[in-house]
């Protein structure tokens, strides 16, 4: 029982990471052209992004930068359940896209940086929300392992979409003050 619950986490990290990376190779054979599949605040064109942009990287660096802690944050939540990481991952993304498709900057907003923010807020919340140690006690290891999560939430580089971080942020805490009865009655 054990392992199957296990080998199913097991391959939906590596599906996750494979799609990424086949979506990285094939931007990057295309010399970025799926860039332009990014939100693009209050233009129309830019809609399609909200569900696409934690998909799309702008370089291997970026998408390597990202991906270990996007997997080590989902293996996380995967253990209450893959569906509640499902579901809270799907409100993430569109969540904090909708959002930055109001309030980005103009820009072209790409990464699965806001994702990230999102899973590690949704744990930070679920921390307190739940009186779960071991929440509070793995994104407290994932702020220390991941140095610069917490300057993520500050503007000090032009080419990093803070606004997908915060609004990312701000979706994970918003998903667990949601579903903290659900979560509560199905411990």
């Amino acid at each position: 029982m054990m392992a199957v619950w296990f080998k199913q986490r097991l391959y939906m990290l590596i599906g996750l990471a494979s799609i990424l990376v086949i979506i990285q190779l094939l931007n990057a054979l295309t010399d970025g052209s799926l860039t332009y599949l990014g939100i693009i605040p209050r233009d129309v064109r830019g809609l399609i992004g909200i569900p696409l942009s934690p998909f799309l990287h702008g370089s291997w660096g970026h998408l390597f930068s990202n991906l270990p802690v996007l997997l080590a944050l989902s293996a996380l939540l995967m253990i209450h359940s893959i569906r509640y990481y499902v579901i809270a991952s799907l409100f993430i993304i569109f969540t904090e896209g909708i959002l930055v498709w109001l309030f980005g900057r103009t820009a072209i907003h790409i990464g699965a940086s806001g994702w990230v923010f999102g899973l590690w807020g949704l744990l930070l919340a679920n921390a307190y929300f739940l009186k779960r140690i071991k929440d509070l006690f793995f994104a407290l290891l994932v702020l220390i392992y991941y140095k610069g999560i917490a300057f993520g939430l500050l503007p000090w580089q032009e080419y990093i979409s803070t606004e997908g971080h915060i609004f990312g942020a701000i979706s994970g805490i918003v998903f667990s003050w949601m579903t903290k009865k659900w979560l509560i009655t199905n411990r």
